[in-house]
């Protein structure tokens, strides 16, 4: 039976220190900052990319090179009968998907690349149900098959403290970052596979959580209904340098959703927090196969 290779990049929010315990890899997402590469927790932390951030840098995206997917691939499928399943962020948020699926053309069916557009904390789940059905005898193959046909079950509702590094990527205007500001504007995005997108506009912290408390809660009687009734269903939280803020809210959602395990607390990913700036904070609901009937299979001998 081929052996399979979990392989993600870091905007699923797992570390290199967290990889290897897992037994996974992970690629580290390069970014260019004031014209310099950096690499995701590599040459990169999370205090010091916010430091750029703070300092108005300019900071920008980019999807790892082609030789470092290959190289990676080709060490791992030395083993004999290895097989890969890669998880890259949603093809809707970076070219690094599609590149990824082209470069696996060439591997005669032993790389499995799962477009299944998460990003972050859901991202981090795929990951985490992959590992667990590899456990579980299933092949790449059928381990793609699962997280593409699952992969619209999950949601991401994130509020900003800021208005300015929306406007600074232009997806904003200077005059509408201006009266947002003026009448200080905190908006609430959503992430529903492909892109980030408007959700809802309020006035304060307090406000946004509600109303992403709200945005779970009908996620959870409507759309996730049968799934939440089963027990596949969990909830995380995520921010940007907002840790503190983070850690209460995932208590509050806990106390609010006894029923449903509120599991990570993670940083965003970078390649969203550039967009969105510092001080943000987020909240997902999304199916873990692990607790369901689709994975449910013994688990193969060593």
């Amino acid at each position: 039976m081929a052996k399979v290779k979990i392989v993600t990049d870091s905007n699923s929010g797992i570390t290199q220190a967290e990889a290897e315990k897992l037994g996974i890899s992970v690629i580290p997402m390069p970014f260019l900052i004031n014209g310099e590469q950096f690499f995701e927790d590599l040459t990169l932390t999370q205090s010091k990319f916010y430091e750029h951030l703070k300092g108005d840098a300019e900071v920008s995206t980019s999807q790892p090179s082609v030789g470092s997917v290959t190289e990676l691939w080709d060490s791992l499928l030395a083993e004999e009968d290895a097989e890969i399943v890669h998880i890259p962020m949603s093809s809707g948020l970076s070219e690094s998907c599609h590149t990824a699926i082209g470069l696996s053309k060439d591997y005669g069916g032993r790389v499995e690349v799962v477009d299944n557009q998460r990003i972050s904390i859901t991202q981090k789940q795929s990951v985490y149900d992959a590992i667990a059905l590899a456990q579980r005898g299933f092949s790449a193959a059928e381990i793609k098959e699962l997280l593409v046909k699952t992969k619209f079950d999950s949601s991401i509702y994130i509020s900003l403290d800021t208005l300015k590094y929306l406007k600074k990527g232009g997806r904003l205007t200077p005059a509408a970052a201006l009266i947002g500001s003026i009448l200080k504007i905190k908006p609430v995005l959503q992430i529903q596979g492909e892109k980030l997108d408007a959700f809802k506009k309020v006035n304060t912290l307090h406000k946004a959580k509600e109303v992403m408390t709200a945005a779970i809660r009908r996620d959870l009687e409507t759309r996730f209904a049968d799934l939440a009734k089963s027990g596949e269903m969990a909830i995380a939280v995520a921010h940007t340098a907002n840790e503190k803020e983070a850690e209460l809210f995932k208590k509050q959602l806990a106390e609010t959703f006894p029923g449903i395990p509120v599991t990570f607390c993670d940083p965003l990913s970078l390649s969203v927090s550039c967009h969105i700036g510092p001080g943000a904070l987020a909240v997902a609901c999304m199916r873990v196969l692990e607790n369901g009937p689709l994975i449910q299979r013994e688990p193969t001998a060593d």
